[in-house]
């Protein structure tokens, strides 16, 4: 008998709901806009995360050893990070309607983030890894956690406490990238199946961006379009390698790429937004291709779930 599964992993669309419009709210002060799409999104981005958040707690109450499979899961581990990134997200889109609400939502997502980031990282560190095994999700725990962190305190108008989580998503991303890339270059090729998890591994320079520029919002310095041009440098990468990419059939775990591909958006408007002329011309083909990327990717998962293939099963 089997039964259905919301992995971890799924959260990874409010990254890319999420992030897509916030991408709308910052083009509405660039061109003439509707507000309502980018407030439409992320009220759907809202949604989103609710209905997952619920189902997942569901799951470890009724399923509990399909939760703690995946958090065990040698790949597949790191993706529970995902419940406080996508939770920190959130509260960039709820903070204009309510600051308490925002932060009551930014102290869940940092708690989270810390004591599932602290336990995954301190695993790691007792060895007993096969290397094959090593996957970009190893970035969500302290990468993109505490990068978002930093991102929602920066919004909170609490820099100081920022830049604590940014230095240590900054050094984190540092040491996690070239174990990435060394396996990458392996003779063993990444498994078919694996490979669309990739998209975390173009997320990194352009979160931080994104998340730097909530600390010094207006900001134009250097570094901020060096991160900003590494991770154009990887998207290029990631068009250059489509076909082996996407070997595998549509599934869910394609969204792993919205979130690198908002954040280079809302990157890239904010510094279009501070007078950058490059990010002026530059955002305009990356915003028109971010919304049909995740529009894409957003209609053919809403025909896996009419279609009643959107979960995934496990033995029961």
């Amino acid at each position: 008998m089997t039964q259905k599964r919301i992995p971890a992993s799924f959260f990874g669309m409010v990254l890319g709901l999420s992030g897509l419009g916030q991408a709308w709210r910052i083009a509405t002060q660039l061109w003439p806009l509707p507000h309502m799409i980018g407030e439409s999104l992320l009220l759907l981005a809202g949604l989103v995360w609710a209905v997952l958040l619920l189902g997942y707690i569901w799951q470890a109450i009724r399923h509990f050893d399909l939760v703690r499979a995946e958090f065990l899961h040698p790949v597949q581990g790191g993706t529970p990070a995902l419940l406080g990134v996508s939770t920190l997200l959130i509260v960039l889109a709820v903070l204009p309607y309510s600051y308490t609400t925002a932060w009551l939502l930014t102290a869940v997502g940092i708690s989270w983030h810390l004591m599932f980031a602290l336990w995954h990282t301190g695993t790691l560190w007792q060895g007993g890894r096969d290397t094959l095994d090593t996957a970009p999700t190893l970035y969500l725990p302290t990468v993109a956690g505490n990068f978002t962190s930093a991102a929602a305190l920066g919004a909170l108008d609490h820099a100081d406490w920022g830049w604590l989580f940014l230095g240590a998503g900054v050094f984190s991303w540092l040491a996690l990238e070239s174990l990435i890339i060394q396996r990458l270059w392996h003779p063993k090729t990444m498994p078919v199946a694996q490979r669309p998890l990739l998209g975390i591994q173009f997320a990194p320079p352009v979160v931080c961006a994104m998340a730097s520029l909530l600390l010094m919002p207006g900001s134009t310095a250097p570094w901020l379009l060096m991160l900003w041009g590494y991770g154009l440098f990887q998207l290029l990468l990631g068009l250059r390698l489509g076909n082996w990419l996407g070997a595998q059939a549509f599934a869910p775990s394609y969204w792993a790429y919205t979130f690198g591909v908002a954040a280079t958006t809302v990157s890239g408007l904010k510094l279009a937004a501070a007078g950058l002329p490059s990010a002026q011309w530059l955002s305009i083909p990356i915003f028109i291709g971010a919304n049909l990327f995740i529009g894409y990717l957003a209609w053919r998962t809403v025909l896996l779930l009419f279609r009643g293939q959107l979960y995934g099963k496990a033995a029961k």
